[in-house]
């Protein structure tokens, strides 16, 4: 079996978090905070987003959560791609 690596993983993994969070801000800036509340409550279905939806985010808060989104994605990303190649050592 092939191992998976770790750096690039994690790499993917974490812009693939970082990508997702520009697309809700996409959303909630074009959309408004009415017919966010309505997409995400949808995506989200059973969970009420009323009272967690701002869409009036400061410019910097927004860019430490994309940092903050991939720091923590790329950590993730690490652990799953760190712990199944020592499943594999662990098989052999």
């Amino acid at each position: 079996m092939n191992r998976i690596n770790v750096k690039k993983f994690g790499f993917a993994f974490g812009l693939t978090g970082a990508l997702v969070y520009l697309g809700c801000m996409v959303v909630m800036a074009t959309v408004g905070q009415e017919d966010s509340i309505i997409f995400f409550n949808s995506l989200f279905h059973g969970l009420d987003t009323t009272s967690i939806i701002r869409v009036h985010v400061p410019l910097l808060e927004a860019l430490f959560g994309i940092i903050q989104t991939f720091i923590l994605g790329w950590l993730i990303g690490a652990c799953i791609a760190a712990f199944y190649n020592a499943q594999l050592k662990l098989n052999k």
